[in-house]
């Protein structure tokens, strides 16, 4: 097991906050989530902007579009025919609970991460993203900046779940700090894990990771 503290302070100390993620209210950021997938950040805000131009973000306007509609307002993000029905899917979950975060995870309680799984187009890493930004709950996002990173890093493993299992989150690690973490991954890997040689001249070059054994202080499954 990985003890990601030591990484996670180093970061924050060399980098500071990063304040992610970049949006203005929590529905954006569950909209955004779905519209990044298999894209980057520049397309997904074409589309936001359309959809903020049409209907506010409000998510009773996004549920009155037709798909055909749907699918031009959120063109700009690739795969607009898939990430319209799993928006629409998504979005008449939270609106059948008022968008209530806290009545979801109330309702949800333990079985929430299944519960998104279970809704179309969500995966793993946009199910652990809403976990996090949405329903402020600390859990490992283990995406493709953190699997580079961690190899990089000297962690062999090679897929989302089997980083996700061997990162151990303490007890204390709250929901501001998994934020943060995630935030100060992806902005370090937008600049250093372009390739070996951005990296070797970052300031993580030389950072040992530092392992641990499991007990029953870790909470990693959330």
């Amino acid at each position: 097991m990985i003890d990601p503290m030591p990484l996670y302070h180093y970061m924050l100390k060399e980098m500071g906050p990063q304040h992610w993620w970049p949006a203005d209210s929590k529905m954006e950021i569950v909209i955004g989530a779905i519209l990044v997938q298999n894209t980057n950040w520049n397309n997904v805000d074409l589309a936001l902007d359309n959809l903020r131009a049409k209907t506010d973000l409000n998510v009773e306007k996004i549920l009155q579009l037709s798909q055909p509609e749907l699918e031009e307002l959120i063109r700009p993000s690739g795969f607009y025919k898939n990430k319209s029905k799993s928006l629409l899917a998504v979005l008449k979950w939270f609106n059948q609970a008022d968008c209530d975060f806290d009545k979801l995870s109330a309702q949800t309680g333990s079985h929430l991460r299944q519960t998104l799984l279970a809704l179309p187009g969500i995966g793993e890493e946009t199910a652990d993203s809403l976990i996090v930004y949405v329903f402020d709950q600390p859990t490992f996002i283990a995406d493709k900046y953190a699997r580079t990173l961690f190899s990089c890093l000297g962690d062999p493993t090679t897929n989302y779940r089997q980083l996700k299992q061997q990162v151990a989150l303490p007890a204390s690690f709250t929901y501001q700090d998994a934020q943060e973490f995630h935030g100060l991954i992806d902005e370090f890997g937008k600049v250093y894990l372009k390739n070996s040689e951005k990296f070797n001249g970052s300031f993580l070059s030389q950072f040992q990771l530092t392992t641990i054994v499991r007990s029953e202080n870790i909470d990693n499954q959330r």
